[in-house]
């Protein structure tokens, strides 16, 4: 297994299996002409290792400042448990954690999930970047938990004000790729 990130493979795979043409509603209620189904790579074998291999690329350094990643669930958990596995791999103490939509009703009741404490800095983890909804609802779970984030990375920016609507928050976001690289332009 290699854990050098690879664009074009990660492209290949997406254009291969995630990547759909037709009329689609998305999340946020908009209606796109293509659909980007990143559960088929990110959880598929080379494209889980090209995703964390290229998310841990992005984090070069700063791997050494954050103490975790992870984002909303379902759609963050199979990037989160890559990205910890190759960190793992590589000997880095990068650990992980799941944000529920609702605190659970039993238990301690917790909304986030995993070996974190307050005070600590994380990157929220996100499949596909549209409005940027769920990464923000991530964003303030993990906040109201007592969790620092710096910034958010995607696979994939739709382009279409995600970004922005992070900014106002005073976070960056970094993508593998945009729907730029599929010769798609934002609609």
């Amino acid at each position: 297994m290699s854990a050098e990130y690879d664009r074009e493979a990660l492209k290949a795979l997406l254009r291969e299996f995630a990547l759909q043409t037709g009329t689609f509603t998305l999340a946020s209620g908009k209606t796109a002409s293509y659909y980007l189904d990143c559960r088929q790579i990110t959880l598929h074998p080379q494209g889980a290792n090209q995703i964390a291999a290229g998310m841990l690329a992005m984090l070069g350094d700063r791997v050494n400042q954050i103490s975790a990643v992870g984002g909303m669930a379902i759609g963050a958990d199979p990037i989160t448990a890559s990205i910890v596995t190759l960190a793992g791999q590589q000997g880095l103490p990068l650990r992980g954690f799941m944000v529920r939509k609702e605190p659970k009703g039993h238990g301690a009741g917790r909304q986030v999930e995993g070996p974190v404490a307050a005070g600590q800095s994380v990157y929220i983890v996100e499949d596909v970047i549209t409005s940027g909804g769920s990464a923000l609802q991530a964003v303030d779970a993990a906040e109201a938990f007592g969790l620092k984030v710096l910034g958010v990375l995607g696979i994939i920016d739709r382009l279409a004000g995600g970004e922005a609507k992070f900014a106002e928050r005073g976070l960056k976001l970094e993508t593998l790729l945009t729907i730029r690289d599929f010769g798609i332009e934002p609609e």
